[in-house]
């Protein structure tokens, strides 16, 4: 019969045998082409890469007052590092050349403090003399606030600053801001004990790193490592705090031929926030805006100063800097805008003042670690 020629009953025995022996069936991947299984790997790598980031993240935001101090004495300890090297080299002993430099560092930083601290408890106390009189310059503005005023009510909104009396409350904001620029007293003592520690340690403990690796190769890669981001971080920090220092000066000098009050205060501070990149120069131009305004007689000659100190940080931010750090530390200013929200988001003031050297050593990482072996685009 046709049925029985299609299908002998030998087979269908066969076949019956096998499907009750449980014959595994095949592995579904080996079905799928090596193109869709390779995507399915990246797809599991890039998720595993992202939580880790995200975790790591969480870690640091919700251990601020553990990962801040530490990680900045790290970077501070490393920017040193050249000049405890250099002491050492004249027969200082590694644990007192830590010593004097952290010391030598706070008194400067509490000579900074000094200049600015002065001017702002006078101004803190003033502060409402200080809004009426600002007020008092800024009437040109009050016909266009008025149609913003007009504009707001035609849709329904109100303006919480819409009131007929103008005052700035002496203590509502001062205390948050304080609370919020400043570290607490057991961080600042983290920070400083474990600076020395370092300082005085790190040739041991980069000696410890290196050794750590039993091939020859990763033993120089790492040591490589070091010496570029030692080299690195302490170069920046000369370079931008010679910069800094001279924009301090000649914020001061053009204060004082503006007739500001208080030059020096204000130059110190001008030197102070150029180290915070974008945010720093923009906070300074504000300040003097206002203090100018406040202290000239017309709103004209109130933002001299100001404008003066914007041709300053153009010319500082485009030749000057350029010109005294070169080419190897330049660093793209999208990449360190992005690097300055992104720590200042994370850890405050300080994150920010940390942003552009964490995006040193991640260059310098990336440079040794994922060296570029690629071919190159043609230029376009």
């Amino acid at each position: 019969m046709a049925g029985s020629r299609d299908n002998p009953p030998g087979r269908v025995r066969a076949v019956s045998n096998d499907a009750q022996a449980g014959t595994p069936l095949p592995d579904s991947n080996a079905e799928q082409p090596p193109v869709i299984r390779r995507a399915r790997a990246e797809v599991v790598a890039f998720t595993l890469v992202s939580l880790l980031l995200i975790t790591v993240v969480a870690v640091l935001y919700v251990a601020k007052a553990f990962f801040l101090p530490i990680v900045t004495a790290f970077i501070v300890g490393t920017m040193l590092s050249p000049a405890a090297n250099f002491l050492e080299r004249h027969r200082i002993p590694r644990a007192v050349s830590a010593v004097l430099i952290v010391t030598f560092v706070c008194a400067g930083i509490a000579f900074i403090v000094g200049l600015i601290s002065s001017p702002l408890v006078e101004w803190t106390n003033r502060l409402p003399e200080l809004g009426l009189r600002l007020k008092d310059k800024l009437h040109i503005f009050d016909r266009p606030l008025a149609l913003w005023h007009q504009v707001q009510n035609m849709f329904g909104a109100t303006d919480p600053l819409s009131s007929s009396k103008f005052e700035l409350p002496k203590i509502d904001w001062v205390q948050p801001t304080l609370e919020f620029l400043s570290p607490t007293f057991t961080e600042f003592l983290l920070f400083f004990a474990i600076l020395v520690l370092f300082i005085a340690g790190w040739k041991d403990l980069r000696r410890g790193l290196v050794m750590n690796f039993a091939d020859h190769e990763w033993r120089l890669r790492t040591l490589r490592i070091l010496n570029t981001i030692e080299t690195s971080l302490g170069g920046y920090l000369f370079t931008v705090t010679m910069i800094n220092f001279g924009v301090g000066i000649a914020t001061g000098l053009i204060c004082a031929v503006t007739g500001m009050p208080n030059p020096a205060g204000l130059g110190a501070l001008a030197a102070t926030l150029n180290f915070f990149p974008i945010i720093g120069p923009v906070a300074m131009f504000v300040i003097l805006a206002v203090v100018g305004i406040i202290a000239s007689s017309t709103l004209g000659a109130g933002l001299i100063a100001a404008l003066a100190f914007v041709g300053l940080t153009f010319l500082e931010g485009h030749f000057v800097t350029p010109a005294i750090i070169g080419r190897r530390l330049q660093l793209n200013a999208l990449a360190v805008f992005i690097a300055l929200a992104f720590w200042t988001w994370l850890w405050g003031p300080m994150g920010g003042f940390l942003a552009s050297p964490l995006l040193i050593v991640g260059l310098v990482l990336k440079e040794h670690l994922m060296p570029v072996n690629s071919p190159r685009l043609p230029p376009d």
